[in-house]
């Protein structure tokens, strides 16, 4: 079996130290975006989890939303669970957040701990496909564990 690449290797490392027997898996098409990532997997966009980062105005700090792959997030919604205005995050503020690139932003594994909300959608599905550190790497984990590894909170993310 292949090496992973250093990123994905780094995923890996973190899901080991939740004690789950989770496999990064590298693909050699894209799974940068939820359409690429469920053709390659063979799975639904809606089993794909969307990784975003966004900064909130006020306070500077990153927020990750983990959405379900056929849904936008409901930026209103999000707001007011976050407490504050927020932005999208450019790609220089979400590299120095959470030590990856977009297109393979994982739900581990960040240089510092970010506040994570999670799309209630994807608790519907017995396992779900996040980012592992690369744009061909993924991770297969249920809901329940995603939201255990995280510490995120579950929240209604679907935009109307």
């Amino acid at each position: 079996m292949a090496e992973l690449k250093k990123s994905a290797q780094r995923v890996q490392e973190a899901l080991h130290q939740f004690g789950l027997d989770l496999k990064v898996v590298e693909y050699p098409a894209s799974t940068r975006t939820a359409e690429e990532a469920a053709a390659s997997i063979g799975c639904s966009v809606g089993q794909i989890v969307k990784s975003l980062v966004f900064q909130g105005k006020a306070s500077l700090k990153p927020y990750l939303v983990l959405v379900s792959g056929q849904n936008r997030a409901d930026e209103k919604r999000l707001r007011v669970h976050a407490g504050e205005k927020f932005r999208r995050a450019d790609a220089d503020f979400v590299r120095t957040a959470t030590g990856f690139t977009i297109g393979g932003i994982p739900p581990v594994g960040h240089v510092q701990p970010l506040e994570t909300f999670i799309d209630e959608d994807l608790l519907q599905y017995g396992v779900v496909w996040a980012a592992a550190g690369t744009d061909h790497a993924v991770f297969a984990v249920t809901p329940h564990q995603l939201v255990a590894i995280t510490g995120g909170s579950v929240i209604c993310l679907k935009a109307e």
